[in-house]
């Protein structure tokens, strides 16, 4: 009915119990990960005390590459499938917001809480996990399994899997993100970009603000042209509609008792399905208020916490994976073999690795992860153990899948 292998069926209530009963193991490390705080750049720590949970469940070979980012490998068949948590963490804004210690893992009514536990040290957890379980049970195939812990994915998404597919010699066949997606198969997302709109003033002693030329009353316009934009820009039926809106507006001075000499505004672009840099540049171009500004897209040249640059625009491309395209399919067996039922197919809101893997790279690149995307970066964050269970259990089944139908007729 759904094609899934009978490896898979033959072998589901062994992977269910096996993954059930490593389930105080996964919450576990996971409350380790979580008592980590690791932002980008920042994230040794957390990639040292997640080599030391794959040296013990028995993952073949453990790497770090001039990066850092971490590669844990099982098997050494043909297909190469990589699966994907990033080891950075947002910060936790105002602790006062916080009901409990965002550090500390708190476990209450079958949730683990705190920063990062969903977005995205619950998905490594899982991973860690699956490899034990594919160990244990032997269901290793014609494939190459490498769980990777990729840094800088909070500030600059894809920069690690740039480096990846293209400095580490690894030519994958396929990539699973297991970023948040409440169990669900996601295909794709929505772009994004960062701009910035730059007005030159002239300044002055602010007691004679006539003798100066106020950047800020020039950019003011500009503020409003854009949430007008924002209302006009196009919609796919899948994605959803593209957006753009002010995050940050600074003002360069050389004292408060002074008119500014510089202003500039920061912009958040969302791009959704035929939507380019090129195209939303020009959008903004175009607007009588950024007339005699300069427009620019910023780029990120910040050390990885080996001190390694390794520079990108700051341009994140759309990228869909096409519905009936082999590891969706492939995707949609292992948990309908697990399950017995589909899983839901969607997309996330937020932005990923994938525009890295597919958008940037062509890699075909799926997502399947536990918790919940709509609580990830807020003081609710949590991730459901149940959740955690599952995902190890899919993340173990879906390789000896992949070996299995893709490239068959069975599709």
């Amino acid at each position: 009915m759904f094609n899934a292998p009978e490896a898979i069926f033959s072998n589901r209530d062994r992977i269910a119990a096996l993954a059930q009963a490593l389930e105080a193991d996964m919450v576990a490390f996971l409350r380790d990960l979580v008592a980590i705080p690791a932002g980008s750049g920042q994230e040794g720590v957390v990639i040292q005390r997640i080599r030391q949970e794959m040296e013990k469940v028995g993952f073949d070979e453990i790497s770090t590459d001039p990066m850092g980012n971490l590669l844990g490998r099982i098997g050494g068949g043909k297909k190469i499938i990589m699966m994907d948590a990033h080891t950075d963490a947002v910060g936790v804004g105002d602790p006062k917001e916080w009901a409990w210690d965002p550090y500390k893992g708190k476990v209450e009514d079958g949730f683990v809480y705190g920063r990062a536990s969903g977005d995205q040290r619950g998905g490594m957890a899982s991973l860690v996990y699956a490899g034990k379980i594919i160990k244990q049970l032997r269901l290793e195939g014609d494939y190459t399994l490498y769980v990777v812990g990729s840094v800088h994915e909070e500030d600059c998404e894809g920069l690690a899997w740039l480096y990846i597919l293209k400095e580490d010699g690894i030519t994958a066949d396929c990539v699973v993100l297991t970023e948040p997606t409440n169990l669900r198969i996601c295909r794709g997302h929505r772009g994004r970009m960062e701009m910035e709109v730059h007005f030159r003033g002239r300044s002055c002693h602010a007691s004679a603000p006539e003798r100066g030329d106020n950047p800020i009353y020039r950019m003011m316009p500009l503020v409003r042209e854009i949430e007008t934009l924002n209302a006009c820009l196009p919609t796919d039926e899948f994605l959803g509609k593209g957006t753009v809106t002010v995050t940050d507006i600074r003002a360069v001075s050389p004292s408060l008792c002074a008119v500014p000499g510089a202003c500039t505004v920061h912009l958040d672009r969302r791009l959704t399905r035929g939507e380019s840099l090129e195209s939303a540049m020009a959008q903004i171009r175009a607007l009588p208020g950024a007339q005699g500004a300069e427009v620019e897209t910023l780029r990120y040249e910040v050390p990885s916490y080996t001190g390694l640059v390794y520079p990108m625009e700051k341009y994140y491309p759309t990228w869909v994976l096409d519905e009936d395209h082999p590891l969706v399919k492939t995707g949609v067996s292992a948990f309908a073999a697990l399950f017995g039922k589909p899983p839901a197919i969607g997309k996330w809101a937020f932005s990923t690795n994938g525009v890295g893997t597919m958008g940037l790279m062509g890699v075909p690149t799926i997502g399947f992860g536990p918790g919940e995307e709509e609580v990830a970066h807020t003081v609710l964050e949590r991730v459901p153990i149940r959740h955690l269970v599952e995902a190890a259990m899919f993340y173990a089944a879906l390789p000896l899948c992949y070996t299995s139908i893709v490239g068959s007729d069975r599709l």
